[in-house]
Order: structure tokens, then C-alpha cells, then sequence
């Protein structure tokens, strides 16, 4: 007899179904095939104990069973439950003869065993019930843990169950399971942002906060450039609090990614804020960008559709930055293996905050640089000038006076920000619609020529600017794309003299007499 289970491969953050055909016939033997992993061949041990725990028998037949797609590598313990539930059927266990029985091919079903029959939590739940309900299965069953993630999606039924028995149990008809309630995505409510880091408790700081008004506003990369003690740390960390909510489809798309991760566990509702990642600088690269003998997500596709925020820039070690060159521009990350390749996306805004000299204080009003001008220049040479190019605004951070830190008058909020933030992001999302684009951060070549249009006199402002400062054409397209946001934030009319003005005055790193 030949029974067909289904379970799920993740590649990536999405899933692919695999078809699991179990034979049971005369002899004694087990093949396994199907390209399986050493995690996926040894499940046959697992597998005897928990069946036997459970009051099943081991066919002591010939067992063979064959995980289709052939050419898709099953990495991981998850398939466990999915050979197990074949094993029964193809075995007649779970014909009882009543009425009550379900079909195990309506049905994918993923989970790893322990000795005892309980079922052990998977990653990636979301992804895998997502992909069952493209298909068309009527329904799914993971461990009790992963089944409220699963409930997210809708429009398919989620099954939760604690043993293999209680699986067996359902399938024959035995036992009554419940399908988990949870809360489709149609019903999140998007809005209800929890308690973030408000503006208002900054004191001064009035031109970094504009800065980061126009960050947050146009999607854009941001470097804040500043003695110890200035603020960067503080303000870069508020930058989430003024972000727009993210989208349905965003929010969906970020919880992937965490599912896919492991990170969700315990979670029962869609991340709804978006993410903030502040690695330490002695990040490896692989945590950085993602990888390992089991592809992860790393920290750059955590970030996405929020913000990475790497403190102490020219501390991380140069190949670790310039790894980040690829996905600032693609916004994905790709993951190259012998045998596979893994996308990943990342689409995120970097902020990056960096001293102006190894003493930290070149340019501070108040403390007098130690540093020789080719220590400065050393410095920012950590840094390379692609990585920089593709920052949109280099700002400087001076120390706050004290008249200004004493003063008891409150800042501007986060949540008046945050309005003219959304106000901009609705004139960019219909500029932009009908194509993949969602920010000014995000365009290209065609669109800027459409879209940043400059007066003879805003020509003329940039023209001289690069002339003199030697920009190149990539930190050209920059300026626009910044003075287009900034635009925006006044209404979207056309870009001005004024504009144009303020987008380079966004670029102190630029200027040939930096660190001389």
C-alpha cells in the first residue's frame, strides 16, 4: 500500500510543498530517498521509539519512502510527524473502519518528534501555512506552539496537537480537534503602535532632527557624524518612532522573515512595528548578511522594512561593511551554496553614526582635537567612498549647550513627526503607483529624471556644488532623491533652489576640506 503525506520545505522565507510517498511491502528494510539530509535520514530512529511509545506498531516490512521533489535538499528534523502519519497509513493503522476518518493528502502536517510521542515546535510556521493554503489543503497541523503564528493567515484551518497520538487520534477519527482561532490579517490593527522613544525628550539638536524628519520621510540612508556624548545614539534610536505603520502586506512580509528565523515561538500576532536592528560591531559577517550550513536570515534581512542601525561605524571590520553594498542597492541578499542559492530580502534604511577622528572630537566648538589631519583622513578611510556614496545624508552632531539642556520646555513629539512623515509617504505612494516602488529612496535612474526636474537656477546650484566638491554621479542622484523628499515634506510641488540648498547641506563628508 502507498500512502501520500505532505509536509514543506522553507527556502528563503517562503515554503514549497514536499510529497511524501510511503510503500510498506513484504521484507525487511528502509530506504529514505529523495535527497534528504543527515538531520532527515537519522528521523528514522526518532520515529521507531515515539511510534512504539505511542502504542503503535513498527512495520517490520520493507519501508520505503520517498520525499518528492527529488532535486530539493529536506534539511531539519520538522519532517518527523509527516513521515510518522505515512508510516501509519501506508501500514493500515489509521483505518479503523468508521466514517469519521480524515484523508491525509487534504492535509500538510509538519512537526518534530521527541522519544515519547510529544511534538517539538518548527520554524518557519507562517511561511508553511501561507503555502498550504495556495495549494489548497484544507487545513494544517503543527505542535500546539506554532499554531496560533499558523492561525495568522486565515482562510485555512490550523490544527494544534501536543503528542503523535492526538495526531493519529484526529486522523482516525477518534478525537475532535478544534481548529485554532487567530487573528486573520484583515483584522490587525495596524495602527495601535506600542510605547517607542519620543523626540520630545531630546533637548536642541533642531537641524539632526529635521535630518532624520527627511530620513524617515523618503526611505533614505542617514550617518551621523559627531563627538562622544552628542546624541547620535539617542536620536538614531528614535528614528523608528516616526516611521509610518507598516503596511498589510509589510507587516506580513516582516513576521516571514522572524518565523523563518525562530523568533517567533511565542508570538501570536503580526510584528506591527517596524524592526530595529543595532548590531555590535564585532558582528561576524555571516550573522551580518545571514548564512550557515542551514541558510538564517541575518541581521541586514531582520532589518527589513525598518531600520539597521550600526553604532561606531569604522569599527566594524571593512569586509563586514562591504557586504551591505549589494543589498543598499537590490535590497535583497543573496546566500550562494554547492547546491542552492537563498534570496532573502532587505530592504532597509541604514543609520550609522561615527566620531569624526580617533579622538572623536575634530569639529567639536567646546574640545580641541588632538588629532593630526592624517589621522583624521586615516579615520574615514576605514569607511570606503562606495559605502558613503550611498548614504543620503551625512550630518553633523555638535554637542547640545547647556542654556538648551537645562531648559524645561519639551521638544516636538514623535507623533507630530511622524504625521508630516505620512503625509510625505502618501504623495510618494501615488507618485509611485502601479510600479514596485514606495519611497523616494527606492528610485532609479528613470524616475529621477521624471521626478527631480530642476529649474535653470537649481541646475546651476548643483552643477557648482559637484564641480566643486568633486561628487560623483551617484552622490548626484542622491542629493535629488533627498531634495525631492524634502519637497514632499512641503507640500510636493516642484524642487527648488531651496531645496536643492538643503540636500547639500546634507552632505559634510563630501566637502574636499574635511579633515584638513
Amino acid at each position: 500500500m502507498i500512502a501520500k503525506t505532505y509536509g514543506a520545505a522553507v527556502v528563503g522565507i517562503d515554503a514549497l510543498v514536499i510529497r511524501v510517498e510511503t510503500s510498506v511491502e513484504p521484507g525487511v528494510n528502509f530506504m529514505l530517498v529523495g535527497l534528504p539530509d543527515s538531520a532527515v535520514k537519522e528521523s528514522h530512529y526518532r520515529i521507531a521509539t515515539a511510534l512504539l511509545h505511542c502504542g503503535f506498531k513498527v512495520p517490520v516490512r520493507k519501508i520505503v519512502i520517498n520525499m518528492a521533489p527529488a532535486d530539493l535538499k529536506k534539511e531539519g528534523s520538522a519532517y518527523d510527524l509527516t513521515l510518522a502519519m505515512g508510516i501509519l497509513a501506508a501500514s493500515g493503522q489509521l483505518n479503523t473502519g468508521g466514517q469519521e476518518a480524515l484523508d491525509t493528502e487534504r492535509y500538510m502536517m509538519m512537526g518534530e518528534l521527541s522519544l515519547d510521542g510529544r511534538l517539538r515546535p518548527v520554524k518557519g510556521a507562517l511561511p508553511l501555512a501561507i503555502e498550504a493554503r495556495r495549494q489548497g489543503f484544507k487545513g494544517i497541523v503543527l505542535p500546539s506552539v506554532n499554531a496560533p503564528e499558523a492561525a495568522l493567515v486565515g482562510d485555512i484551518e490550523v490544527y494544534g496537537a501536543d503528542t503523535l497520538q492526538e495526531v493519529a487520534g484526529f486522523f482516525r477519527g477518534d478525537i475532535r480537534m478544534r481548529p485554532v482561532s487567530g487573528d486573520s490579517l484583515d483584522k490587525q490593527d495596524l495602527e495601535c503602535l506600542p510605547e517607542e522613544p519620543d523626540f520630545d525628550e531630546v533637548k536642541g539638536q533642531a537641524f539632526c532632527k529635521r535630518a532624520l524628519e527627511i530620513t524617515a520621510a523618503g526611505g533614505h540612508n542617514i550617518l551621523l557624524v559627531g563627538p562622544p556624548g552628542s546624541g547620535k545614539t539617542m536620536l538614531a534610536r528614535r528614528l523608528s518612532g516616526i516611521l509610518p505603520p507598516l503596511t498589510t502586506d509589510e507587516a506580513l512580509e516582516t513576521t516571514k522573515i522572524y518565523s523563518v528565523a525562530g523568533k517567533m515561538i511565542t508570538a501570536r500576532r503580526l510584528i506591527r512595528t517596524r524592526p530595529f536592528r543595532d548590531p555590535h560591531h564585532t558582528v561576524s559577517y555571516a550573522a551580518l548578511v545571514g548564512g550557515g550550513s542551514f541558510p538564517q536570515p541575518g541581521e541586514i534581512s531582520l532589518a527589513h522594512n525598518g531600520v539597521l542601525f550600526l553604532d561606531e561605524l569604522p569599527e566594524f571590520t571593512r569586509a563586514t561593511l562591504e557586504v551591505l553594498r549589494q543589498p543598499l542597492e537590490d535590497r535583497k541578499i543573496s546566500i550562494c551554496r554547492a547546491k542552492m542559492r537563498v534570496d532573502y530580502p532587505a530592504s532597509f534604511m541604514l543609520v550609522a553614526s561615527m566620531n569624526p577622528c580617533p579622538c572623536g572630537y575634530y569639529g567639536s566648538p567646546d574640545t580641541p582635537c588632538t588629532c593630526k589631519p592624517s589621522a583624521v583622513e586615516r579615520y574615514l578611510n576605514k569607511v570606503s567612498g562606495p559605502l558613503l556614496d550611498r548614504m543620503d545624508l551625512h550630518v553633523q552632531v555638535l554637542p547640545v549647550p547647556y542654556q538648551e539642556l537645562a531648559s524645561s520646555s519639551a521638544g516636538e513629539s514623535s507623533r507630530s513627526i511622524r504625521q508630516r512623515v505620512m503625509e510625505a509617504r502618501k504623495i510618494q505612494t501615488a507618485r509611485f503607483s502601479g510600479t514596485p516602488l514606495f519611497c523616494n529612496a527606492q528610485m532609479q535612474s528613470r524616475q529621477i529624471q521624471e521626478y527631480c526636474r530642476l529649474s535653470a537656477s537649481s541646475g546651476a546650484l548643483l552643477k557648482n556644488a559637484m564641480q566643486r566638491y568633486g561628487l560623483s554621479a551617484r552622490t548626484c542622484h542622491r542629493i535629488l532623491k533627498v531634495a525631492r523628499t524634502i519637497a514632499d515634506l512641503a507640500g510636493g510641488g516642484d524642487i527648488t533652489d531651496v531645496h536643492v540648498a538643503e540636500a547639500l547641506h546634507y552632505r559634510c563628508i563630501d566637502r574636499s576640506t574635511y579633515g584638513r
